[in-house]
């Protein structure tokens, strides 16, 4: 991690939203103002994090049993210790006493217990459902004690028990996918929804009562600005306090009066999921080789990140598993044409390569609004082209999973192994966006989740990678680094923390920051 600060302040900019503006201050406040942080985010349709993963804002609202620290290490949160009985694979916690959620009620076991089965029931559709699927029983003690009884053990379980809780008292009886809870939530966290304008922003007012002490910033705003380059120019005019910017961007503020930039490590990698729903990788899968050949990560980790992040070759490059004898795939146009050869397939007269006829062709479909994604896939693309391979870019209104061809994905946990591999590349997964399946990386997995013997499990490790290595799912291409760009005021971020998918990881101590 690097950071760099300069001290003096810069003008604020009042933000021109009603809702915005009713007696809230930003920075530059003076102590007995109310103080207001405001955070440069994407946009929410809602805010479910049992059924989707990586929203930012999770962590000012909600609690999970258990929580990470700066070192991403698991440690007490709405419970304030467990045990674990290894012969009947049984995890008993005990719950902090006198919590209550953000309308007054009373947090308990049962809501502990709503949650997690509400995840597991496979007609909800969670993508999280892959973490707990060897979830047994759940027994509500009492109030202040629940037990899960697992069929085998999940070495990753605390990990997971960081999900956050949701109230059984409001949602029970709700579609979890649908119900308007989801755009009003209520948690037991360090801040409370006050409002949301929906594509304009979300307003969070401090929980006064909340279990671990009030935080020392009165509110903190996100607001919606869903293009990269809007938002540096936000974070220019002083409408922003805080945001995850592109390298190019953040770099232009390493040396501002009233600035700190931080570039922080992440297990956040890039690469190109291969859609095998569709019958194009059905009939071409033994071309992917091919792809990932000529794919220059070098070029592409200088050239879009400017440095600020590696070269990528597998999901746990960031991971104490990580297996660095696999085949990486490094740069090799020769080589890279030489497969296509191999498999069947003759130059044609447009420069590109043709099998039984038909050209070979496929389009990288991207998520609006990510510049550096983008850039990532339009160079990529650009190399494919050069070895023979006709590869274009789009950016669809929807992403459509089932029917695209190639997508510019982007997943890798900073906590245990099993945290975004087991649920990503086992068939039919919660997150397995790609309909990957392979029968012996499917094996592996499960014999690494089911073993606490590191030596277990490093081997495990070792041998799913060497398989997801013969019969990529992905084409990766680099690991990120979050450029998050800090008004100078703020005092208690994290600067050495790894960051997890999409920069997420930096509130995780929201409450102890200030602004000076």
């Amino acid at each position: 991690m690097k950071f760099w600060e300069k001290k003096k302040g810069k003008a604020r900019l009042l933000i021109g939203m009603a809702v915005l503006l009713s007696g809230l201050t930003s920075c530059g406040t003076t102590a007995a103002e109310p103080t207001t942080l405001i955070y440069g985010s994407g946009d929410y349709t809602r805010i479910n994090p049992a059924m989707d993963e990586h929203g930012e804002i999770n962590l000012l609202l909600f609690n999970g049993l258990t929580a990470h620290n700066g070192e991403n290490e698991v440690i007490p949160g709405l419970a304030k210790s467990w045990e674990f009985d290894a012969e009947s694979c049984t995890y008993t916690f005990h719950l902090e006493e006198g919590v209550r959620w953000h309308d007054g009620e009373p947090f308990t076991a049962e809501d502990v217990k709503f949650t997690i089965e509400a995840i597991m029931n496979p007609e909800n559709g969670s993508e999280n459902a892959p973490n707990y699927e060897d979830v047994e029983k759940i027994t509500v003690v009492d109030d202040t004690t629940v037990t899960f009884t697992l069929t085998a053990p999940n070495v990753a379980f605390l990990d997971y028990m960081t999900m956050p809780v949701l109230p059984k008292h409001l949602l029970e009886g709700e579609d979890m996918q649908e119900s308007a809870f989801f755009r009003a939530p209520v948690g037991t966290g360090p801040y409370r929804l006050e409002s949301w304008e929906v594509g304009q922003a979300i307003v969070l007012a401090k929980n006064e009562t909340y279990f671990r002490g009030a935080p020392h910033i009165d509110r903190v705003i996100f607001k919606i600005v869903t293009d990269d380059n809007a938002r540096a120019v936000q974070m220019e005019s002083g409408e922003l306090d805080l945001a995850l910017l592109t390298p190019a961007a953040a770099r232009s503020f390493a040396d501002r009066d009233g600035y700190v930039c931080y570039e922080m490590e992440t297990s956040d990698y890039r690469g190109i999921l291969f859609n095998f729903r569709n019958t194009y990788w059905t009939e071409n899968r033994d071309i992917i080789p091919a792809i990932c050949y000529a794919i220059d990560r070098e070029a592409i980790t200088a050239a879009v990140l400017l440095g600020q992040g590696i070269p990528a070759y597998g999901p746990l490059q960031r991971n104490r598993y990580n297996n660095e004898a696999v085949e990486h795939y490094d740069y090799d146009p020769k080589k890279a044409r030489e497969v296509l050869e191999t498999a069947g397939c003759v130059m044609g007269e447009d420069g590109f390569y043709e099998r039984n006829g038909e050209k070979l062709a496929f389009v990288i479909s991207v998520g609006a609004g990510d510049q550096v994604r983008l850039d990532i896939a339009q160079a990529a693309a650009q190399q494919i082209r050069e070895i023979g391979i006709d590869c274009t870019v789009e950016i669809p209104s929807q992403v459509d999973w089932g029917g695209q061809m190639a997508y510019l994905i982007g997943w890798g946990s900073p906590f245990d192994a099993d945290d975004h591999t087991y649920k990503v590349f086992g068939t039919d997964k919660g997150a397995n966006y790609s309909g990957y399946s392979n029968a012996l990386v499917d094996q592996y997995l499960t014999q690494a989740r089911r073993s606490d013997d590191d030596k277990v499990r490093a081997a495990a490790y070792d041998r799913f990678q060497e398989e997801l290595a013969k019969d990529p799912a992905y084409a990766f291409i680099c690991y990120v680094d979050a450029n998050y760009v800090a008004d100078a005021s703020i005092r208690g971020i994290s600067a050495d923390t790894v960051m997890g998918h999409h920069g997420v990881g930096i509130f995780w101590n929201i409450a102890e920051w200030t602004m000076e």
